[in-house]
């Protein structure tokens, strides 16, 4: 019997040994985990087979409607470029190919996005509807990361705000796949087809992976899909990477990413080199295989996104700057800038240039959870907030046929804009039935007529964080945390005095448009899993300040 004793006693003695060594190493496994998981077999990379337009045009371009490029960027800041005299590394990095599409033709002064994360910007700019009427309100996420992010969250800074997660929102909601833009919802793909384009779509996709809703079944005739989180392979000798210890996203990515992409839903492949390279190689293909027809390209770059890659060449070439992390990011954004660059001498060496329509943006600012201070300057916050760093994105358009070069478009517009404008572009009716909440901003580019959204509110919502601008004035409303917050935007464009205590009728008016906005709403199509604490004025590189602005941020 004391045998025994002693026996189970040494039994539950290495238990609790290895119990306790799970739990000091429960985030190594956790991330093993995510690891194995997300395997899957990637066969080489292979020629793209593109579809081939008519070999000779049926009309010469200026008298066909006008092709549509829109080159979608993925966290962006609004500092990041040098077109508004900042750039990054206080100012040493130019983009002078943005810079100049933008001097051609027009920047939108005051342009915002359709969300502060990802996908739910992606969806206003395919709809031109609000996720109040789409549902579609918060980014889906891979399996595991909401749980993941929030335990290596919890070692990483024990004294910031925990990243909450729920459980039971995660097992209520549909499987990662089949977290995506309704299929009824059209699309701006879908619009166009209407007018005889070609449509392609090339990038980040992030609007559902189930073939329902891949984008060959949301209007795009050819897709070449996004279906990794990796610029390059991590051990690839071209490769420069810059791992963001503080961040517990950045473990995540480098966890479960992949080097990886797909045509129209095939075989998972290798892509032909970086990402940003080897999609603008790609869409320099598509621009010339439908050079004698109508085209949109849609190319929605995964640059400046984390986990930050950067290729030898570029890092080598944007000089010494510390840190190692804000090297490789600007190394980042000088590939970005390249493959504007390259674009547009491809249209000037078809005879497009004149008669195309190309179009910049971003999704959201950039992350504080990259560690690089002032990507969003002159404003405050950045991604996952709704101050002004978190939603204030470039939006130029160049089309020498229609657009003036130097135009300068004051008005407070938003992505929610792109699809009827886009429409309007091409001559193209909007869906009949469907209630289109942004609006035509043709005349504002041209300069002919009136636009059509003057004074008309601008919306945001993600769960119980909310936020509307109506003119000069914008308010935010985080009902978790009980703030509120009104600026001024005429007076104080950088938020830093909040008058929601001082101006009682102004904020009143406010909470009415809100809650008119959101009366008969449809319900999010799956509840948020997890919530972030996001510092306003704070990099996540630096130290939590408790005094400091910070707010909750649902997805």
């Amino acid at each position: 019997m004391r045998r025994w004793v002693k026996g189970a006693l040494g039994t539950l003695a290495a238990l609790a040994v290895l119990g306790a060594a799970g739990y000091h190493f429960r985030t190594d496994l956790a991330l093993a985990f995510v690891r194995w998981r997300s395997a899957q077999d990637i066969a080489a990379t292979r020629p793209v087979p593109w579809q081939q337009g008519p070999a000779t045009p049926a009309a010469p371009p200026s008298e066909r409607p006008p092709n549509i490029v829109f080159i979608l960027f993925d966290d962006l800041g609004m500092n990041d470029l040098s077109t508004f005299g900042g750039g990054i590394a206080g100012g040493r990095i130019k983009t002078p190919n943005i810079d100049r599409l933008a001097a051609d033709g027009a920047i939108f002064t005051q342009a915002y996005a359709g969300n502060a994360t990802c996908s739910p910007s992606r969806a206003q700019l395919m709809t031109g509807r609000y996720a109040t009427r789409t549902g579609f309100e918060f980014t889906p996420t891979p399996p595991g990361f909401a749980r993941v992010v929030s335990m290596v969250s919890a070692d990483l800074a024990p004294d910031r705000p925990p990243v909450v997660y729920d459980a039971a929102a995660e097992a209520a909601a549909p499987p990662f796949e089949e977290q995506g833009l309704p299929p009824e919802e059209v699309t701006l793909a879908e619009v166009l087809k209407t007018r005889g384009y070609h449509t392609v779509h090339i990038g980040k996709w992030h609007l559902g992976n189930a073939p329902r809703f891949h984008p060959n079944a949301q209007g795009f005739d050819e897709s070449l899909n996004m279906d990794g989180m990796l610029h390059l392979p991590e051990d690839h000798p071209d490769a420069v990477n810059a791992r963001l210890e503080f961040d517990p996203i950045d473990h995540f990515l480098w966890a479960s990413g992949h080097f990886v992409t797909s045509y129209n839903g095939g075989e998972k492949f290798a892509p032909g080199g970086y990402l940003a390279d080897y999609w603008t190689d790609e869409s320099l293909k598509v621009i010339e295989a439908n050079r004698n027809r109508p085209f949109f390209l849609y190319l929605a770059h995964w640059g400046v996104h984390s986990p930050l890659q950067a290729t030898r060449e570029d890092y080598d070439a944007v000089g010494d700057i510390a840190p190692h992390r804000v090297r490789v990011y600007a190394a980042m954004m000088r590939a970005l800038d390249r493959s504007v660059g390259r674009i547009m001498a491809k249209l000037e060496a078809e005879g497009l240039a004149e008669n195309t329509l190309v179009v910049i943006s971003s999704d959201n600012g950039a992350p504080g959870y990259v560690g690089i201070d002032r990507v969003n300057a002159p404003f405050r916050g950045g991604k996952g907030s709704f101050f002004e760093g978190g939603i204030r994105v470039p939006l130029f358009a160049r089309w020498p046929a229609r657009i003036a070069p130097g135009t300068k478009v004051p008005l407070p517009v938003g992505q929610v804009d792109v699809m009827p404008t886009l429409a309007a572009v091409a001559g193209a009716p909007l869906p009949k039935g469907v209630t289109i909440d942004g609006r035509n901003l043709l005349p504002a580019l041209t300069g002919q007529g009136t636009p059509e959204r003057a004074d008309a509110p601008l919306f945001w919502s993600s769960g119980y964080y909310k936020a509307v601008r109506a003119g000069n004035w914008k308010l935010q409303v985080n009902g978790r945390q009980n703030k509120v917050w009104l600026y001024d935007l005429a007076a104080d464009p950088t938020e830093t005095r909040n008058l929601a205590a001082a101006q009682p009728a102004k904020r009143a008016e406010l909470e009415r448009l809100l809650a008119a906005h959101e009366r008969g709403r449809k319900a999010p199509l799956y509840a948020s899993t997890f919530e972030t604490p996001v510092s306003i004025d704070r990099t996540m590189a630096e130290p939590f300040d408790p005094r400091g602005e910070w707010i909750y941020w649902p997805n």
